[in-house]
């Protein structure tokens, strides 16, 4: 042990840097480089402009250079720092902190082997075997092998190089199955991600893509094979509206973990959280969804994206379950996250539309007339079809139809029925679409019974019994309801109860 380390002495004081390219975050140090660091952390939406006058007084030609020339050197330096970041965390994503370990060992142990110390090197190359073996991280298993059969045949050891061989031509092999399948699972993930023409395509191919992976699966037994085979056949339930089916695959994927079949650093348990309130959420079942949504929260770091993601489930349950307070509360929480604001746009918008609509179904006595004014306000800006809110636009233009019904504002609320109409024609033309089309429906006859309310319902039953019993289409083709259109319909008579909408020529 003392010769290993006499020798790694050696190494690191003949091969030191002059001065060490990282930043000392806990020190006392107050050179620019901190100030630059200490300043961004707390106004992370700082301009150029505010940060040289926060470091050099004045924004002068002179100092603007020396900004860019700071920020080179903090870059590299922060960059560096990477090397060091904590990642015991269990909400993070679980197989990062043990993948990380392996390209700890595996950078170590390169750098050893190109310094010739062949016995450290060996060493931590079979300790990093090991992790990624425990991991089943197939890559680092045929790296280490590689790396560990040129170390024997360059010490001559026969019996450890043939050893080795053995290792490295299996891992090749089940590489190979697992390049394979994660290809399959990445093709169908882009079209996934497409439109709704190109997800309606992948869904044929689904099935034949799933055997594929089960094949494959059969002959690797590796937890890559497992995870492709697992979510494309998520994916496809998800695309058929099987969410009782979802939530059982996902729930015996669940099982097996507790059971010791699933490698406990490689399953990500927040994503078989996040799929298992999506399925309740969407197969009618928000009561339950809500009570694991509230377990399953603490598991997800309050910083992340796949957070937020989560908490928009959270708040869709809380309103499907009309617990308006609860979603209010849930609103509240992720509004206070230091890390809203740098969510993109287009999510921001989404909370605001759920706002909107909490807002909206809140008792008056619980918001201020400010907040009122700035509902209606925001309700009324938000773009009534935009390609980039696909799936969000009956639910914009329903909100401010309400918003104008709550007005008694005949003018504007026959414009927004009008142009419900229109869409409905356009876009909802596809079976799958019956529910939004059943609703629309329902909210047409607002216009032939004259806005009596007793009238209309009368009329509407049988199309909200239709309404009731149509289930949610997958989701390659869903209008998201952010209040199921059930409630809605018993809201918008509700307002007409409370009174008609009148001509502006017949208001006092």
């Amino acid at each position: 042990m003392l010769n290993e380390i006499t020798n790694l002495v050696q190494i690191a004081t003949s091969r030191s840097l002059a001065s060490l390219p990282i930043l000392d975050l806990r020190g006392e140090q107050s050179g620019k480089e901190n100030q630059l660091v200490a300043f961004l952390a707390k106004v992370p939406d700082a301009t150029q402009l505010q940060v040289v006058k926060a470091l050099y007084s004045k924004a002068t030609p002179t100092n603007v250079r020396a900004l860019q020339k700071l920020q080179s050197r903090v870059r590299a330096k922060l960059l560096n720092q990477l090397y060091f970041l904590d990642h015991s965390d269990p909400r993070h994503f679980v197989s990062n902190r043990y993948e990380l370990e392996c390209l700890d060992q595996l950078h170590k142990a390169t750098i050893l082997y190109l310094e010739r110390d062949f016995k450290l090197s060996e060493r931590l190359l079979q300790r990093c075997l090991s992790l990624a073996i425990a991991g089943e991280f197939t890559q680092y298993v045929v790296q280490c092998a590689r790396m560990l059969r040129t170390l024997h045949l360059e010490q001559r050891q026969a019996i450890a190089y043939a050893k080795m061989v053995k290792v490295l031509l299996k891992a090749q092999q089940v590489l190979a199955l697992e390049d394979e399948a994660e290809q399959l699972y990445a093709d169908t993930k882009l079209a996934l991600n497409g439109t709704v023409a190109a997800r309606r395509a992948v869904l044929l191919v689904l099935p034949s893509r799933i055997e594929q992976l089960e094949a494959l699966h059969r002959r690797a037994r590796s937890f890559m094979t497992y995870n492709m085979m697992y979510r494309a056949r998520l994916a496809y339930e998800e695309l058929q509206g099987n969410y009782v089916e979802m939530i059982r695959v996902a729930g015996a994927a669940s099982q097996r973990l507790r059971e010791g079949k699933l490698n406990a650093r490689r399953f990500d348990l927040r994503f078989n959280h996040f799929v298992t309130i999506y399925a309740h959420l969407r197969s009618r079942q928000p009561v339950r969804g809500l009570r694991l949504a509230g377990q399953y929260l603490r598991d997800f770091y309050p910083s992340s994206n796949n957070w937020f993601y989560f908490q928009e489930h959270h708040v869709l349950l809380a309103l499907h379950a009309e617990q308006y307070e609860r979603a209010q509360e849930i609103l509240a929480m992720t509004a206070q996250n230091p890390g809203f604001p740098n969510q993109p746009e287009a999510a921001q918008q989404r909370w605001g539309l759920y706002r909107g609509y909490v807002e909206f179904v809140l008792p008056p006595q619980r918001l201020t007339s400010t907040q009122q004014r700035q509902t209606a306000r925001w309700a009324l800006q938000m773009p009534e079809y935009s390609r980039d809110k696909r799936g969000h636009n009956v639910s914009i233009l329903v909100l401010q139809l309400m918003h104008f019904l709550r007005e008694r504002n005949l003018e504007e609320s026959l414009l927004r029925l009008e142009r419900l109409r229109k869409y409905r024609q356009r876009h909802l033309t596809e079976p799958t679409t019956l529910r939004s089309r059943l609703f629309l429906r329902l909210l047409q006859l607002l216009v032939d019974k004259n806005f009596m309310p007793a009238t209309a319902a009368a009329r509407g039953a049988l199309l909200l019994k239709q309404l009731s019993e149509t289930p949610p289409p997958g989701e390659a083709f869903a209008e998201v309801e952010i209040i199921p259109y059930e409630h809605l319909w018993a809201l918008v008579l509700d307002l007409l109860r409370a009174g008609r909408p009148v001509a502006s020529d017949q208001v006092d």
